[in-house]
């Protein structure tokens, strides 16, 4: 069961979050009497919260009318932040079993017929065969096999196992870049995921070297996380200081994770593990 983020359980909470927010944006002209109509509350309100998050070491004051987000208060907001993307992910899965799926047809279905979902190369499935310990639900929509069909009421748990995520390093640009990589143990690598992901120009030629396209060059951290949760085995390969970011995102999803070392002349060390929680 996913946690309900901490500002949904206090409304003091949430109205900061907001002001936050707004400052963020707004920083450093901003007004007290422009965030009250924005949020829907007093300016003396505002003000009182602002002391607040002063107090909180989350604002600064720059003199009149000039706050700005401190470093703890970013750090505050993003903790905030990932808190609501996870419950709101729980919260689409939930309200999926209540409302109409969509999914891929495993054979021909019929409407008011019962069918059993499941996940297949990070695709939902669904399939008349009835009887297993997965999901079920009924069809609403007639469909072919290969064509989209819709279920409802849906029951039991769809399994899936996330996927570990590698993180491949490669030397930075100043350490020799595309042309400082293990280019045999990066192609090893990319033929175990089943997802490749490049973050950085020296990652990007790295994969051009061995003649690999990779599915992702823009937010691949989100889509290895994505990739993930669907059961996809996925493969970042970034430059030594991106390699911090992109475990630190994985830990935030409690993803499991190992990091390979792609530069050359070192021995082939055993993978680093993301600790266990």
């Amino acid at each position: 069961m996913v946690n309900m983020a901490q500002i949904l359980k206090s409304k003091n909470l949430a109205t900061k979050f907001q002001i936050m927010v707004e400052i963020a944006a707004h920083q450093p002209n901003i007004q007290q009497k422009d965030i009250a109509p924005r949020l829907g509350i007093t300016s003396q309100a505002v003000s009182e919260y602002i002391r607040e998050l002063i107090k909180d070491g989350w604002l600064s004051s720059e003199g009149r009318s000039r706050y700005k987000v401190t470093k703890e208060g970013v750090d505050w907001i993003l903790q905030m932040s990932r808190q609501l993307h996870s419950y709101a992910w729980f919260v689409s899965k939930v309200v999926a079993d209540i409302s109409t799926t969509a999914a891929i047809a495993d054979s021909d279905l019929s409407i008011g017929q019962p069918a059993s979902l499941h996940m297949k190369d990070g695709l939902l499935f669904a399939s008349k065969v009835i009887g297993g310990k997965g999901a079920e639900g009924i069809i609403v929509t007639k469909a072919k096999k290969g064509q989209d069909v819709g279920i409802r009421n849906i029951e039991g748990v769809i399994k899936l196992k996330p996927a570990k995520v590698t993180i491949g390093k490669v030397p930075n640009v100043q350490d020799g870049g595309s042309q400082s990589t293990d280019l045999a143990r990066l192609e090893k690598a990319t033929k175990k995921a089943r997802l490749v992901g490049a973050l950085g120009t020296e990652s990007l030629v790295a994969l051009m070297q061995i003649g690999v396209k990779p599915d992702y060059i823009h937010g691949v951290r989100e889509a290895a996380v994505e990739a993930a949760y669907c059961g996809l085995s996925f493969l970042v390969v970034c430059g030594d200081d991106k390699v911090p970011i992109v475990a630190q995102r994985l830990e935030e999803e409690n993803l499991d994770y190992e990091i390979v070392d792609l530069r050359q002349n070192l021995p082939k060390a055993s993978p680093n593990r993301r600790r266990s929680l």
